[in-house]
């Protein structure tokens, strides 16, 4: 019996990244573009004052013909940012560093809790809910996108990321 549920739940675990890559989110306004790369639902999570880190979450659509690849971020924000994903080793889900974010031609990928990331590490000015502040993002080709992030108590319905939300 335990075999079997092991067994589900790691059938579902590896299935969700597909459902959510198929997830529509063409409703969202375009917040920057440069080129064939549009950001969208570009958003960080409010911290208290003395939190020395922080998170960005966006969905990055490719509308070209060819892949590219996030390679980098940086804002005036934070000292230090960082690519991250959350990955599983054993029982746990660990937060770990990554080089790049793929984003293939014709596609999108969403960057959300639990998921890809922007870190932002050494901030210079607390995440207060209701404020913004610009993030750059950096592709492999020398490309960059600067975004507005708005800075939210909760995960904005729009990005799927909370439990409400519909079409």
């Amino acid at each position: 019996m335990l075999l079997r549920l092991l067994a589900a739940s790691t059938l579902v675990a590896l299935c969700l990244p597909a459902v959510a890559q198929d997830h529509n989110h063409d409703h969202a306004p375009v917040q920057a573009a440069a080129g064939d790369l549009a950001v969208s639902q570009a958003w960080s999570r409010a911290m208290p004052p003395s939190a020395p880190t922080g998170a960005v979450y966006f969905v990055l659509e490719n509308r070209g013909e060819q892949p590219q690849r996030l390679v980098g971020a940086q804002t005036s924000r934070a000292e230090k940012t960082e690519l991250h994903t959350h990955v599983h080793q054993g029982d746990m889900m660990k937060m770990q560093q990554i080089e790049a974010v793929d984003v293939p031609a014709g596609g999108k990928v969403e960057f959300k809790p639990g998921g890809n990331h922007v870190m932002l590490f050494g901030l210079k000015q607390p995440l207060v809910a209701g404020e913004s502040f610009p993030v750059t993002l950096q592709f492999e080709n020398g490309g960059e996108i600067t975004t507005e992030v708005s800075i939210e108590v909760d995960a904005p319905a729009a990005s799927g990321a909370a439990s409400g939300h519909h079409h």
